[in-house]
């Protein structure tokens, strides 16, 4: 039985249990990225329940679960900040901005669907990736230094790596042992009991463990704790639009568009490998540019298709939207009914779950093998990483792209020019023997410019000085037989190099263009240069065509 959108009854089971397995896991962490955004730990819980339950619903990739994620988590964190510090008497108003840019953030992304950019999402290189994670991994690390310790927390990594020192030296004790309790069973209980663990979830578990020894065996007040959170559904907010600050606005927005459409299409791909299945990349933009839209709404923190929470989702069963679905629908009952039972967690709980967080985001894998690693892509890698950590994650991400491009570039154009031969004597390129032969009774007089493989931009300074290398010929065949495409700065590079040969006084005959070649060539009004009567489609017609000139002039 089949509905629409993929949602089908055939995996109810499985779909059932993974969506209760996956809130289990989920309601620490929304939790936790409430508190590590500055929002709240409520405004955690309402993204993983709006973004969990329309991402599920409208997206792509059946078994994936979105909600808040540590880059989200840690880019909200920065925009409420931003938006909150620049309203200090009326901080209500720069929340609403701040949330307001989460609902841009999702119709952007909606765009992006539509616009069907998803497929260039999935070609960003995975040293850009490695150092992008890995920063996100060390900002939420840096971030939970001084909550672990019983101190503030800082939303900026600098600030909060600089204020590691003070925070040691003035350190709560009993914040510090509930942090050691959480960080002892978040890491030992997979290690060490995987059976508990796939019972229940480590997180899940340490959140437990860590509240009930400070409700049971710790004098109360003697730690920072979540405090008093809302019960109840989340009230509806309109958009608060501030046009003096509509840039910086929609600049926020797209830093929470680009990176939410990365996290979430790694998601899909990681769900795909699991499933064996094909996730649809703009469905999946769409699905969850929709779910933070509403969360915006709603005071939600942005979400993303999360990694651990949809693994753990499909190994319990999970295979279709019900299951993400379902997953919302049961933290959104923990929120009508159970609020009031997290006000006594404490700040340090939460701050040891977050560091069992970045310290999953890390490439571990990638950096385990530096030292095979291209240096070129560890280059690129270390400086993601640095810019994400010290800088911004966009400008991070859109750097490596570049250098990543440069590096392809250089690599293709590396290629192109191996591709090109300029040669005058049989033996140089490959031909029949009847070509050889006429090539061998010219006396070096005809120059064959041979050139293989798609032609661009990169290359196109390269090919003009090869064919200024050659001298002493009297005809040039241009031979384009093995070129299936060029761009406009080829074939004005091919233009000039015709023009170069007419102008010393040298024939000039075209071989073998395509098509699209020739439509290119045609457009730019190269081909003007050109007799008729001197443009072949086979070489060795060419050929005859040169010997005959030759002897004629002879």
């Amino acid at each position: 039985m089949q509905l629409v959108n993929g949602i089908h009854f055939n995996n109810i089971r499985g779909d059932i249990y993974g969506g209760l397995t996956a809130a289990v896991v989920a309601l620490p962490l929304a939790m936790a990225m409430g508190v590590a955004s500055g929002v709240g730990p409520i405004a955690g819980m309402y993204g993983a329940i709006f973004v969990g339950f329309f991402a599920a619903l409208f997206g792509g990739t059946p078994s994936q679960v979105s909600g808040p994620t540590g880059p989200m988590t840690v880019v909200m964190a920065a925009i409420f900040t931003q938006y909150t510090g620049m309203f200090p008497d009326d901080p209500m108003h720069g929340a609403a901005i701040a949330f307001t840019v989460v609902m841009m953030g999702g119709l952007f992304q909606i765009g992006f669907g539509l616009l069907k950019l998803g497929i260039y999402i999935e070609l960003v290189p995975h040293p850009v990736v490695s150092g992008f994670m890995s920063g996100i991994g060390v900002i939420i690390i840096l971030l939970q230094f001084g909550p672990l310790l019983g101190q503030e927390g800082i939303s900026k990594p600098l600030l909060a790596a600089q204020a590691i020192p003070d925070a040691i030296s003035n350190m709560d004790t009993i914040s510090l042992l509930l942090g050691v309790v959480v960080l002892a069973v978040v890491y030992g209980v997979p290690a060490f009991l995987p059976k508990l663990n796939r019972l229940v979830p480590s997180p899940l578990l340490a959140l437990f463990v860590g509240t009930l020894t400070y409700m049971l065996f710790l004098p109360a007040g003697s730690t920072p704790i979540i405090g008093d959170i809302p019960t109840g559904f989340p009230e509806f907010s309109l958009p608060t639009i501030d046009m003096s600050l509509l840039m910086t606005m929609i600049a926020s927005a797209l830093t929470l568009a680009g990176l939410g459409a990365i996290d979430s299409l790694l998601t899909s791909l990681v769900a795909d490998n699991i499933t064996r299945s094909q996730h649809k990349s703009d469905r999946e933009l769409i699905g969850q540019g929709i779910g933070n839209t509403i969360a915006g709404m709603f005071g939600g923190l942005p979400g993303a298709g999360a990694t651990m929470r949809t693994v753990v989702n499909v190994k319990a069963g999970g295979r279709t939207p019900i299951s993400g679905a379902l997953h919302a629908v049961v933290l959104l009952a923990i929120v009508l009914g159970a609020g009031s039972l997290a006000s006594e967690i404490p700040k340090a709980v939460l701050a040891g779950i977050l560091l069992k967080v970045g310290t999953d985001i890390i490439d571990w894998d990638y950096l385990k093998r530096l030292k095979v690693a291209p240096k070129a892509g560890i280059l690129i890698m270390i400086t993601v990483l640095v810019i994400t950590v010290s800088i911004d994650l966009l400008l991070a991400v859109g750097i490596g792209m570049v250098m990543a491009s440069f590096l392809f570039m250089k690599r293709m154009t590396d290629m192109q020019i191996a591709g090109m031969s300029a040669v005058t004597k049989p033996g140089e390129v490959p031909l029949s023997d009847e070509e050889e032969q006429i090539m061998a009774s010219t006396s070096s007089q005809i120059m064959l410019f041979h050139l293989s493989g798609p032609m661009s931009f990169s290359s196109a300074k390269a090919m003009v000085r090869r064919h200024a290398s050659i001298a002493g010929y009297k005809i040039m065949l241009l031979d384009l037989t093995e070129v299936p495409s060029i761009d406009f700065t080829t074939a004005r590079a091919l233009e000039d190099i015709i023009i170069d040969t007419i102008s010393a006084g040298r024939h000039i005959f075209l071989v073998g263009a395509r098509p699209d070649v020739c439509q290119m060539l045609k457009d730019q009004q190269v081909l003007r240069h050109i007799e008729a009567g001197n443009m072949y489609q086979q070489r060795i017609d060419a050929l005859h065509h040169a010997a005959n000139v030759l002897n004629e002039a002879a």
